[in-house]
């Protein structure tokens, strides 16, 4: 099967696009794996399907695969490319669509300088709506939330990091430390994310705070490993950062792959993500059949 498809990056977090809005590919859990093979198929931390409206209200449906062919509920970074896309394809000419994912609606905007905002919803801070398992666990007060301390396996040298735990449509649990460059993303990163207190696998984000308005993040995202940026983990990260009483409404985000701008006024308030998003190239690509 040969498909038609768009490579995008927003800050660096790169992803496979595809419109879908004429009629289902029907792609197997293996083929988008295969899509994502940066080796043998064109690479992408995620990819991206462009799907008509499920419902009266909403512009578009947005689908979203990791690089190892698991569908997941939410991708900030690739919200931004998908609103670039349907613009620069035609398939919509108003500036602001309503587009429905697993978790929800969410609004992406364009903006004049070519940069876009996405409304990315109100955070979830209720540890079985993310899912996060707390049996047996102490929180410990942070500001004006808690923070929870895991052990990372079962040894008795185990690390045992402090984690704010939330949704943004996705699960993430966000570390504080003090060099973000030398954080030890690829060891905990992968233990954090497959811990048995997260059933359904959680995004690892290590922040350092480098003023009230200012951080650099890494992310070992669940199913894709650390990537160049991830957008709801930037989310994450700044309401997790105002929670513990470290950050003020409006901060810039340092990534490896840009900055991203979060706001948050706090409470049920929406998240609010602004950042690039750029096409690459286009291409077409014969996909293996399913097996």
């Amino acid at each position: 099967m040969r498909i038609r498809f768009t490579k995008m990056q927003g800050a660096g977090n790169d992803f496979v696009v595809l419109d879908e809005t004429r009629g289902p590919l029907g792609l197997s859990e293996a083929q988008y794996r295969f899509l994502g093979d940066r080796h043998f198929g064109v690479g992408a931390d995620q990819i991206l399907s462009v799907r008509p409206s499920p419902a009266e209200g909403v512009d578009f449906q947005y689908v979203i695969h990791n690089a190892d062919g698991g569908e997941v509920e939410q991708c900030g970074n690739g919200a931004r490319c998908f609103m670039r896309f349907v613009r620069e394809r035609g398939l919509t000419t108003k500036d602001a669509v309503r587009v429905q994912t697993l978790s929800g609606v969410i609004e992406p905007r364009m903006g004049a300088d070519g940069r876009v905002t996405v409304d990315m919803g109100a955070p979830v801070f209720e540890p079985a709506r993310v899912p996060f398992d707390t049996a047996g666990l102490d929180p410990q007060p942070e500001g004006d939330w808690q923070a929870w301390r895991l052990a990372l396996d079962t040894h008795a040298d185990s690390p045992i990091v402090t984690l704010g735990v939330l949704s943004m449509g996705n699960p993430h649990a966000v570390q504080i430390v003090a060099d973000v460059e030398a954080a030890p993303v690829a060891s905990q990163g992968p233990l954090i994310e497959h811990h048995p207190r997260f059933p359904q696998r959680v995004n690892a984000g290590f922040m350092q705070v480098l003023d009230r308005s200012h951080i650099k993040l890494r992310v070992f995202e669940r199913g894709a490993g650390e990537t160049l940026a991830c957008g709801t983990g930037a989310c994450a990260a700044v309401v997790a950062g105002i929670r513990f009483g470290l950050l003020d409404s409006r901060v810039d985000v340092q990534t490896h792959g840009g900055v991203l701008t979060i706001e948050w006024a706090g409470g049920g308030a929406p998240v609010r993500m602004t950042g690039p998003a750029v096409t690459v190239f286009e291409g077409d690509i014969e996909v293996p059949e399913a097996s």
